[in-house]
């Protein structure tokens, strides 16, 4: 099954590990006026989330964009957020447009993270328009044998 980010009870946070945010979603009513621009902002900036054992890996199409013009954070603790802004491509004199279906405008996506993630050491890099942000896991602590003493 695959997951689908939406807005979730007011908040445009897509938090996985809240199934009842995952069911139930967010009312109609709960959507700013703004909603349909959102939404096509957030639709345009499509990004993957993949868990390995070492990392929680996010890939996201930035086609055209530098990184300078992206912006990776991790605030609130453990929510992760990618934006950043699409210039609208200028025109000059004696040219015309036939057809603009490339969105532009500004972009954000947020996620929250589960709390097994070491939030100072998220790296982000970004290669022929795609970004790559890696979130370390912690390792679970191995188990220690404790001998016992005879007294």
């Amino acid at each position: 099954m695959a997951l689908t980010p939406f807005l979730i009870g007011g908040s445009d946070i897509f938090d996985p590990f809240n199934t009842d945010s995952l069911i139930f979603g967010c009312r109609s009513s709960d959507r700013p006026s703004s909603y349909a621009r959102d939404v096509a902002a957030v639709a345009n900036t499509q990004v993957d989330w993949k868990e390995t054992p070492e990392a929680h890996i996010f890939k996201a199409n930035l086609p055209g964009l530098s990184k300078d013009e992206v912006k990776v954070q991790v605030e609130e603790g453990r929510v992760l957020q990618i934006s950043g802004e699409r210039r609208k491509e200028e025109t000059t004199q004696g040219e015309k447009w036939h057809r603009v279906e490339r969105v532009h405008g500004s972009f954000l996506r947020r996620f929250r993270l589960p709390e097994n993630v070491k939030v100072e050491e998220v790296k982000a890099g970004m290669e022929n328009g795609v970004l790559t942000v890696t979130v370390p896991k912690m390792q679970k602590p191995s188990a220690k044998t404790i001998d016992i003493t005879c007294n």
